[in-house]
């Protein structure tokens, strides 16, 4: 990855230069970039067959009443999707029907 030293933006290879969003341009360094990291080539396309597991053991489950079955535990996990000064986004599925939900904190 390489960052734009004017703006900060993530810069992308065009023509031998890194080219950021906002226009500016560095030269491209080869000594540099053979030390770069890629993820090109390491997407996964293989399905995991989670329909053996036992819910139980699919992470941590909480009492939460699902808002389309009415059942009372749901896993859940948190992700931050807003800044970092926001608290994290909750995000539900319900044991029983599998319905997906979230919650957030205003």
């Amino acid at each position: 990855m390489e960052f734009c030293d004017d703006c900060g933006s993530l810069m992308t290879p065009q023509d031998g230069v890194w080219v950021c969003p906002n226009g500016h341009e560095k030269a491209r360094d080869s000594e540099k970039e053979k030390s770069m990291v890629t993820t090109e080539g390491q997407e996964s396309s293989e399905v995991v067959d989670m329909s053996d597991v036992d819910n139980a053991d699919i992470g941590p489950t909480t009492k939460a009443i699902c808002p389309k079955c009415g059942h009372d535990v749901a896993r859940y996990e948190m992700k931050q999707i807003r800044s970092a000064d926001e608290s994290e986004t909750r995000f539900f599925t319900c044991v029983e029907c599998d319905h997906k939900w979230r919650e957030d904190d205003h």
